[in-house]
């Protein structure tokens, strides 16, 4: 193997300060007419909710501003740049097509609160696509209302207690795998729920003997990641539905990681009775700071009357928009969610076809045991299993054999020129001292691409052996050298003050 070679990574990078310690009394980028409305005191107003005369913005030149935020630009790490081996998130390429069709001025154009016999085309396009993800997902309806994943787990476990409670009953827990999202008992605690934690067994997967243990009349759901955040598959998932089912709660899954399902698995077909699906990760909307994101949630029909208010309902060939639903959970969101991402996960959808999902479930999985196959025997898998979307590892042997640990190969690898994948997640895997090292190529990277990240995860591991040191001290080619990490998380800067610029 052909060593790889930190890059140089620093160009020309300037040392920002922030904004706030710029500029000067007066300096200002805006040229504004004298004031031509009557002077007003906010006190008079608002008493002690009045802000205070000085706005205490920052005093720059236009100049400064572009600069300002322009080279603040050039420190950011994007998916157009390169690998993003986040594990559980899912950072894959965004198609152009998608962005180009979103900013059609027929779609872009548009205000929501337009009468609906103008809004046509926008409503045909979100009935399609709810269509569309029920078909894929195995779901008789849907809702696009939900602007995350995590808000659509509070939209699935508010419909479940709707369920229940139509029904005459008031169970108060939700059982919850510890291979599941973090973000699953939150939104259980909003929705009034208990969380019952189950253990993952020895061999990654939920312990069928400790679901069965734990399901019983006070059981109003399980939330189960499927695959799981240790990249896993849960192969017995209709026993699974099976055993909740039969104490009476329902199945709620966590889509997240539906993009290794696609044209294999129709969750709805398989007992689970809603999910949410994170447009973002599965259908290459925008993610994070690209966003809005998007996370419809599909359910049976069993769940149906209780979908949040709208719907969009198809007459003939035309739709309308609904409220009259009497069991409904209510709306929960402006309008009709983040409209932007509907444009483009239904492009992405239509650009794809049904070959095409299939085919990309069938590379990231692909991509992921390639990575397993060239990396196992440096970084021991924490689950010696087939993997599904992304693989999990561990710093066990390196960390006994040199000191390095996880962060510090993290670290390294932007010397290498790649963010650093997920670490020290999921918890399951972060047993006896070990680190994590959770990576999901997704299937939008290709075999080069592959190869030259795993050739710069060994050549790290060779560092290590030979000068742990050098590792340990990552990285030494950016901007900015290693954070005090612990430091930032205890004592943040979370508020610019006057004083905190001097």
């Amino acid at each position: 193997m052909k060593r790889a070679q930190p890059i140089e990574t620093r160009q020309l990078l300037h040392s920002e300060p922030p904004i706030f310690e710029q500029g000067s009394p007066g300096r200002s980028g805006a040229s504004l007419p004298p004031l031509d409305v009557p002077a007003v005191d906010p006190v008079a107003h608002f008493g002690a909710l009045a802000r205070a005369a000085d706005p205490e913005l920052a005093e720059v030149s236009e100049v400064e501003v572009t600069r300002h935020f322009t080279r603040l630009s050039r420190w950011n790490y994007a998916i157009d740049i390169g690998l993003y081996p986040l594990g559980s998130c899912t950072m894959k390429y965004n198609p152009k097509v998608n962005e180009r069709v979103a900013r059609w001025p027929g779609f872009a154009g548009l205000h929501p609160a337009q009468p609906p016999s103008s809004l046509q085309g926008a409503l045909a396009l979100m009935w399609s696509l709810e269509r569309l993800l029920c078909e894929i997902g195995g779901f008789a309806r849907a809702t696009l209302q939900p602007a995350a994943g995590a808000h659509g787990e509070l939209a699935g476990l508010m419909m479940i207690r709707a369920y229940h409670q139509d029904r005459g009953r008031h169970p108060t827990q939700v059982l919850i795998p510890d291979s599941a999202h973090g973000t699953n008992p939150a939104s259980c605690t909003l929705n009034g729920f208990t969380t019952v934690p189950l253990k993952t067994g020895a061999d990654g997967l939920l312990d069928l003997d400790a679901l069965r243990a734990a399901a019983n009349g006070e059981t109003a759901a399980l939330m189960i990641t499927n695959p799981s955040t240790l990249g896993l598959f849960e192969e017995r998932i209709a026993e699974i539905a099976e055993v909740v089912h039969r104490a009476g709660g329902l199945v709620y899954m966590d889509g997240a990681n539906l993009n290794a399902l696609l044209g294999k698995v129709r969750p709805g077909t398989t007992g689970v009775d809603v999910m949410h699906i994170n447009l973002h990760k599965t259908f290459t909307t925008p993610h994070g700071g690209g966003g809005p994101g998007s996370g419809p949630v599909g359910v049976v029909a069993a769940l149906e009357p209780f979908l949040p208010t709208p719907t969009i309902e198809k007459e003939g060939t035309s739709y309308r928009i609904e409220y009259a639903r009497p069991k409904s959970v209510g709306r929960l969101r402006s309008f009709f969610g983040n409209f932007g991402m509907h444009v483009r996960a239904y492009t992405y959808i239509r650009e794809m076809g049904g070959e095409g999902l299939t085919r990309a479930t069938e590379m990231a999985v692909l991509n992921a045991n390639y990575l397993r196959a060239r990396l196992q025997g440096a970084f021991p898998l924490a689950y010696d299993r087939p993997s599904m979307h992304e693989v999990v590892f561990t710093d066990k042997r390196l960390k006994k054999e040199t000191g390095v640990q996880t962060l510090d190969v993290a670290k390294r690898l932007m010397d290498y020129g790649y963010h650093p994948p997920t670490i020290y997640f999921p918890l399951p895997a972060v047993t006896g001292g070990a680190g994590a090292l959770m990576i999901e190529p997704t299937e939008t990277e290709t075999p080069e691409t592959l190869d030259a990240f795993a050739d710069a995860l060994l050549s790290i591991v060779e560092e290590a052996v030979e000068n742990p040191q050098l590792v340990k001290d990552a990285p030494h080619q950016t901007a900015i050298g290693r954070l005090d990490e612990t430091l930032a998380a205890r004592k943040p800067r979370l508020r610019w003050t006057k004083q905190s610029s001097t």
